[in-house]
């Protein structure tokens, strides 16, 4: 689905990750694509989830606050004054900060396994271990191809090895037909609580005859 001609939205709140270059050659040429990345997933009602750090998914979360999305960023850093000082990591965009305290390989593991749907654009070895994190824990995995990096690598690596079971890899270069791709994705494979909702209200969590909730 093209830029202005609206984005597809859900019952439910995704948790979609931007995963992308810090640095490098990416982050100057997929600027633009970046902000369109973010404005999308905030369109769409969607929360964004980066690694709180800079380059590409720090533009994303920019463009995703001042189109009134919300953000969350999964800090290495085990307080803010770590991640001001040490990491010298960006914080003002966030609408909340996740201090994980696991440097930078076990954030990873953490923002995958808390994201929904992961997002690659452009991207390093950062990103190719965030994706392919992602993969086994079967998310739904998102490609903007034609941003150069890992992002345009997947196709080829994809090629080449024997995916995880239930894999899906979505392919796209236009940041609002991804992200409108990936949610409908997300609504297919959560289809029975989109479902569920319909039949609930407000309060549903607080009825005393719920046999799933212990205690």
């Amino acid at each position: 689905m093209s830029a202005e001609g609206g984005i597809r939205k859900s019952k439910l709140v995704y948790s979609i990750c931007v995963s992308g270059a810090h640095n490098g050659p990416t982050v100057k040429e997929d600027k633009a694509l970046a902000r369109e990345l973010g404005t999308a997933i905030a369109k769409a009602g969607q929360t964004l989830t980066t690694g709180a750090t800079i380059g590409l998914p720090y533009l994303s979360a920019v463009a995703a606050h001042k189109a009134g999305g919300k953000n969350i960023g999964f800090s290495p850093a085990v307080s803010l004054r770590e991640h001001l000082k040490k990491y010298h990591l960006p914080y003002e965009c966030y609408d909340f900060v996740n201090f994980t305290g696991l440097n930078y390989v076990g954030r990873d593991l953490y923002l995958v396994q808390s994201s929904d749907a992961i997002i690659t654009i452009g991207g390093g070895f950062g990103s190719l271990h965030e994706f392919t994190s992602a993969l086994e824990a079967h998310k739904i995995c998102g490609v903007l191809t034609k941003s150069d990096g890992v992002a345009d690598m997947i196709s080829g690596l994809t090629k080449l090895l024997t995916l995880p079971h239930d894999t899906e890899i979505i392919y796209s270069d236009d940041p609002y037909d991804l992200i409108d791709k990936v949610v409908l994705a997300l609504d297919k494979k959560y289809s029975d609580l989109n479902h569920e909702l319909e039949h609930y209200d407000e309060y549903w969590f607080l009825e005393d005859d719920d046999p799933k909730r212990g205690g």
